[in-house]
């Protein structure tokens, strides 16, 4: 399987790309970080005709953006507090990516709220009352309810059918509402940068910012230690939670959401977000939410995470606690410790505000500019993504004088964009619609090439060696925590990783003997 595409990005080319770098240093806009938001400013940038260049220290998606619920929320919970701006800004950017930007990586989603004997009446007419806040949002975003179809109460035997292992005893039914979800967060992060390469960015990870000014960047090569100082007519700091370390004038305060991971069949089969309401709390909820993988994803805790950022953030014992305590009372037959396979954690990059606990504080996002020019974009969360890049790229042309074209991203396709009629006709298991959408077929040929590579990687792991390729010379994969982490989530359950390190091994040797033969 070989790079023959524009968006396609591999050793080779990134081998080129920095090489033509080296040969003429200067470009328009310089994006550090490729995190959703990084990935959604290079191309939003490229698009509207800058000379940009998208640098990460480590791989597309190696932060936050790989660890969020993979759902692409209306806002609904922002009503709440009165932040109907930010509610009404969530629900629009779900439209876009639903309808035109990633259409097979994000799908619409039923929510269940089971009414069980612990939920009084006073709670359940105010989550109803907020569901039908939030039909209201989707109708302002003008999201047609054929892609999310309007809240209602459903039977208890329909409850039972979304989700089979919800207590029986003092069923009354359940609440139902709509929200888009993500077969995954990290491959939304790949799509947009190879788009944006696509687009003609220059991407390039293993590039560590040793140290940025609004008109310059000193890079690293991780992989050679070789270094290279880049001119920008602007750059813009897209680093999440590690922002403070490009520009030491932004202070942040990080909150860690954990999830806990299980196989499917703990939760019989569960087509729905089965949500729970926080013991002693009106506005938050646990959600066990169907996964890639034949898995079942249990998030989601808000707390505090002062101090230094790791590099992977760890569940502590107390919160994997407080989410098997919140599910079980929901469920027939308790939750507990040996039914999880695998658990994660990500830090939400929050702007700090005076006195507020991190699960009340602003989600808004900030486009900052330092006295020396460097921008900075914080806060915000995955669903909004798009509008921040815009902002920032905004901020960029503002501050440097650019000459550029309007933004394009609003009705601009990612790669493997797809739907409808499209999608339908595409001659691939469905599986791979949803990760490849019309790249799909590129998978299927290299199976019918050579049956070898439609074997799994692992025995009961849905992911062909074949996919392994197509990660090494179309979405700039370079090592097996690349693959197994990233492309895939084969990582997240410790067992499957073990099982798929060999596939993953061998892939990345073929691949490089290939390489090897034509260089």
């Amino acid at each position: 399987m070989t790079a023959d595409s524009p968006t396609a990005l591999d050793a080779a080319r990134r081998t080129a790309d920095l090489a033509a770098l080296g040969d003429h240093p200067e470009v328009d806009v310089v994006v550090i970080g490729a995190g959703v938001t990084g990935a959604g400013a290079a191309l939003d940038a490229a698009a509207r005709g800058l000379r940009t260049l998208l640098v990460e220290r480590n791989d597309f998606a190696f932060g936050t953006s790989r660890w969020s619920s993979k759902l692409v929320h209306g806002g609904l919970r922002y009503l709440a507090s009165g932040r109907v701006g930010i509610a009404h800004e969530s629900a629009v950017e779900r439209g876009i990516l639903l309808r035109t930007t990633a259409p097979h990586l994000v799908r619409p989603l039923p929510q269940l709220v089971p009414l069980l004997p612990g939920m009084g009446a006073a709670q359940s007419s105010l989550i109803r009352a907020g569901f039908a806040a939030g039909d209201a949002l989707r109708m302002a975003a003008r999201t047609r309810a054929a892609i999310l179809p309007r809240s209602r109460k459903v039977a208890a035997a329909e409850a039972l059918r979304l989700a089979p292992t919800v207590r029986r005893d003092g069923l009354r039914g359940g609440l139902q509402a709509w929200d888009g979800q993500l077969v995954d967060d990290a491959r939304l992060v790949v799509a947009l940068a190879r788009t944006a390469a696509g687009q003609g960015a220059t991407v390039l990870t293993r590039m560590e910012a040793l140290a940025a000014d609004g008109n310059s960047v000193r890079l690293r090569d991780t992989r050679t230690g070789e270094t290279l100082d880049v001119r920008a007519r602007a750059v813009v700091n897209a680093t999440g939670v590690w922002a403070g370390e490009v520009d030491s004038s932004i202070e942040l305060r990080p909150s860690r959401g954990t999830h806990l991971v299980f196989d499917a069949a703990a939760f019989g089969g569960l087509s729905a977000a089965l949500t729970v309401p926080v013991p002693g709390s009106i506005s938050r909820f646990v959600f066990a939410l169907p996964a890639a993988h034949g898995r079942v994803y249990l998030g989601l805790t808000d707390e505090d995470a002062p101090g230094p950022i790791p590099d992977e953030p760890q569940p502590t014992e107390a919160e994997v606690d407080f989410l098997l305590d919140t599910i079980n009372t929901a469920l027939r037959e308790p939750l507990t410790r040996k039914d999880i396979r695998g658990r994660f954690a990500g830090l939400r990059p929050l702007l700090k505000t005076a006195d507020d606990s991190t699960a009340d504080i602003s989600r808004e996002h900030a486009v900052l500019t330092a006295p020396d020019g460097l921008i900075t974009v914080v806060g915000g969360k995955l669903t909004t993504y798009r509008r921040m890049a815009q902002d920032a790229v905004d901020a960029a042309i503002a501050q440097a004088g650019l000459s550029a074209a309007p933004c394009r991203t609003t009705r601009l396709p990612l790669v493997g964009a797809v739907s409808g009629a499209a999608r339908d006709r595409i001659d691939a298991p469905p599986v791979l619609i949803e990760r490849y959408g019309h790249e799909a077929g590129a998978i299927v040929s290299a199976w019918l090439a050579d049956p070898t590579r439609a074997e799994p990687v692992a025995p009961e792991i849905d992911v062909t060696a074949a996919e392994f390729d197509f990660a090494i010379t179309h979405e700039g994969a370079e090592t097996v925590d690349d693959l197994l982490d990233r492309r895939t989530r084969i990582g997240l359950v410790p067992t499957d990783r073990a099982a798929a390190t060999p596939a993953a091994e061998a892939a990345l040797a073929r691949n490089a003997a290939i390489i090897g033969r034509r260089s």
